[in-house]
């Protein structure tokens, strides 16, 4: 009995000091954390989109390289020709011998060497990481990639006479400007970096943000501090003017969850933009104390109820039981002098029934009185105790669940927040164009390859191709019918036969368990070369490829969706070509979608669901490249539970403390109805039976608790009085069988 009343009074003070302390502890600054925390996301979103943008460019080089279709006789003139002439946005470029560091040839602006040791570059196995230098006053980054060309023979016959000699290594060196980054969102800024604070590159949007002031030189020094362990980032706060703040975030460009070409450039990304500074503080504490002090008295004044109207009584009722049983059993004067006290008749509904029942049937043990019926007609008991209690914790748990601080969608998201969700959501859309226009132009590189070549040579290339882009899954040559010619990787997904002109990325199909993205391009005929075996080359997207570039932290479910609003990739679970979960998002969607021949702009939006306010943004997916006439979408939705908002904290913690407690109230109600009510209710019927003259039904407690300790001296005073009753149907008294009575008390 003591355990759940003690339960139920010490959990509703726990979940009194919770409330208490987890919302007293929500208070608003002058600037939100949650647009803190967005600033320093949208500067790792950045890096992230330069460390992709500086390991593609490094790729492309290598690629470039390694398919160099070298002989014997190249020169390394030819070879540099070869490999850069047809590449826009190289400044400059060199062949060096990694044996003697002699520059073979050179291409465009002088491409600055200094400090670039050929042999140690060329002689791990390993890619040639990039190199930061300065030229003319800007700085470049240096781009490398190991040539590898046949051994040169002098003789035709040579390789008949001697050993053959081993292959040549040159090393390719390319000078570009550094990548700028672009900016997202109004009036912000976004700058590149160096290991020291200076600015490699800028670019701002819309209205200029004010001068960065010292937080270049603040976000070099974190960044610093802050090791190699992680992806490095967080966010700064600059000058103040007027009742606007500068939010600044940064974040390392260097990868360290794996070996990266940015590792070491010691490049930090900074983005910064002004925001309004908030001058209403927000307190909950108030509240705090009184949802807590109203329940700390719910708790005490419950407690002290069941103690007074249950726990007392039931122990008065466990005494008075015992000291029956034993006047029962019990021969001399000691067993009248137990008897001889009358039983007090406490406590409300059983307890007081079983209580007039006991002093009935000490009345009959001494010869007093008969077998007594009491009345089916009743009062409340302890059922409606219980009731009470419950019906109390429901009126103080329900409007914490459902009225108490309920953030109001329209405003408990601050606007910056908002718009850090839609810009994040532009970055995600551009990350995924980046993606997808890099795997065209890969493609199309692949294309202009094939004429000339024999149908192996051609397998052979398409196989180099899928083996250096993971992204794809299958690629294959189409003829002019729709037919597939020429295929490496995996079995086709395409259920639309078309051989479209042109390149670009499009759907191959509109059904099914996978959706099917392919890029495509045009395999030219050239006069006097070998044609290929298709007119089409496709590459299938591996789908996973997509839905691993979308997760981002604090970003929520990401969806890109095609021109009607069917899910084509997710970072969470779905099925192909389904319909985004909610309507608003795809109103939200539509949304973006701008005059006709334009490529709509992103929109952002709350909207309210059942587990709270949503923070929902879209963007289309590409404004310029392969995708832009496909209408695609790229969709973001993120529970404001899960950002540092004060109204939503208050929301969320209210309906915590009032779902703990009504939760933990009624189990522990639920617990003492189980082993304490039920049980009572029970006894309450056996004893006023036996009172009633009923000796022949066997009382078998059925816990070792108060109420089967009254149920085993019931059984006592029932054999006592069955006894007897036989002792005056035989014509003499017998006393109760001693080996009856040790029987009894041990079962």
């Amino acid at each position: 009995m003591r355990p759940p009343i003690a339960s139920l009074v010490v959990l509703l003070l726990v979940v009194a000091a919770l409330t208490m302390i987890g919302l007293d502890g929500i208070h608003s600054a002058g600037v939100p954390q949650a647009v803190s925390d967005g600033e320093q996301r949208i500067a790792a979103d950045t890096a992230l989109s330069t460390r992709t943008a500086i390991d593609a460019e490094a790729s492309t080089v290598r690629r470039a390289a390694k398919a160099y279709p070298a002989t014997s006789t190249s020169t390394p003139a030819t070879t540099l020709k070869a490999l850069t002439s047809a590449r826009k946005g190289i400044l400059g470029s060199a062949l060096l011998d990694p044996k003697t560091g002699k520059l073979l040839a050179a291409g465009g602006k002088t491409v600055q060497l200094a400090g670039v040791d050929a042999a140690k570059a060329a002689s791990g196995h390993g890619a040639v990481p990039p190199r930061l230098v300065t030229s003319d006053g800007t700085r470049q980054l240096l781009y490398f990639a190991k040539v590898t060309l046949p051994a040169q023979q002098d003789d035709a016959n040579q390789d008949q006479n001697q050993v053959n000699q081993p292959d040549r290594l040159w090393l390719l060196v390319v000078s570009e400007a550094f990548p700028a980054p672009t900016a997202y969102g109004d009036g912000r800024t976004a700058e590149v970096l160096d290991a020291s604070g200076t600015a490699l590159a800028t670019a701002s949007r819309g209205t200029a943000s004010p001068a960065s002031g010292g937080l270049p030189s603040a976000a070099a020094r974190a960044a610093k501090g802050s090791g190699t362990a992680t992806d490095a980032s967080g966010s700064l706060q600059g000058s103040a003017t007027g009742n606007r703040r500068t939010v600044a975030g940064w974040a390392q460009v260097a990868s360290t969850t794996g070996p990266g070409d940015t590792d070491n450039l010691g490049l930090v990304v900074l983005t910064f933009r002004t925001v309004p500074a908030t001058t209403t503080a927000v307190d909950y504490s108030g509240f705090a104390l009184q949802a807590a002090g109203a329940l700390v008295v719910l708790a005490l004044l419950f407690g002290l109820a069941l103690h007074f109207f249950l726990q007392r009584p039931l122990l008065w009722l466990y005494l008075s039981a015992g000291r029956l049983a034993r006047g029962a059993t019990e021969d001399g004067p000691a067993a009248w002098e137990e008897l001889s006290r009358p039983v007090p008749v406490n406590g409300i509904g059983e307890l007081s029934r079983t209580g007039r029942a006991l002093e009935s049937l000490r009345r009959q043990l001494l010869g007093e009185s008969g077998p007594q019926e009491f009345p089916v007609r009743r009062g409340p008991g302890y059922r409606a105790l219980a009731g009470v209690g419950a019906l109390v914790m429901v009126c103080w748990a329900v409007p914490m669940i459902f009225v108490l601080n309920r953030a109001d969608a329209a405003t408990a998201v601050p606007a910056p927040v908002l718009a850090v969700q839609q810009t994040r959501t532009e970055i995600a859309s551009n990350r995924v164009r980046q993606s997808l226009d890099q795997l065209y132009a890969d493609l199309s590189d692949t294309a202009a390859s094939l004429p000339g070549s024999k149908r192996a040579a051609q397998k052979k290339v398409l196989q180099r191709t899928l083996a250096d882009h993971k992204q794809f899954r299958s690629l294959y040559l189409l003829d002019s019918s729709g037919g597939v010619t020429l295929r490496v990787g995996g079995s086709p997904l395409r259920t639309i036969v078309h051989v479209p002109d042109g390149g670009g990325i499009t759907t191959v199909n509109t059904s099914g368990r996978i959706p099917a993205i392919a890029a495509y391009a045009q395999v030219r005929t050239v006069k006097g070369r070998t044609p290929a075996a298709g007119v089409v080359l496709f590459g299938e997207i591996d789908v996973k490829a997509l839905n691993s570039i979308l997760s981002r932290p604090k970003l929520g479910s990401v969806w890109v969706t095609d021109g009607n609003d069917k899910v084509l990739a997710a970072n969470v679970g779905y099925r192909a070509f389904q319909s985004l979960p909610d309507s608003g998002l795809s109103r939200l969607a539509r949304a973006t979608q701008g005059a006709p021949g334009t490529a709509g702009t992103a929109t952002s939006r709350v909207l309210r669901t059942s587990s709270g306010p949503s923070v929902d943004a879209a963007a289309p997916l590409a404004q310029s490249g392969p995708t832009t006439r496909l209408g695609w979408h790229v969709v973001t939705a993120e529970p404001a539970a899960s950002l540092q908002i004060p109204a939503v904290q208050a929301e969320q913690r209210t309906m915590l403390a009032g779902i703990l407690s009504l939760t933990l109230g009624l189990a522990c109600l639920g617990w003492l109805y189980v082993v304490v009510i039920r049980p009572l209710r029970s006894v309450a019927v056996l004893v006023e039976r036996l009172a009633a003259g009923d000796r022949r039904t066997v009382l078998h407690p059925v816990n070792h608790d108060e109420v089967g300790s009254v149920t085993r001296s019931l059984e006592l005073v029932r054999q006592a009085l069955a006894e007897r009753d036989r002792a005056a149907r035989s014509g003499h008294v017998a006393e109760p069988s001693p080996s009856l009575r040790q029987t009894t008390l041990q079962r």
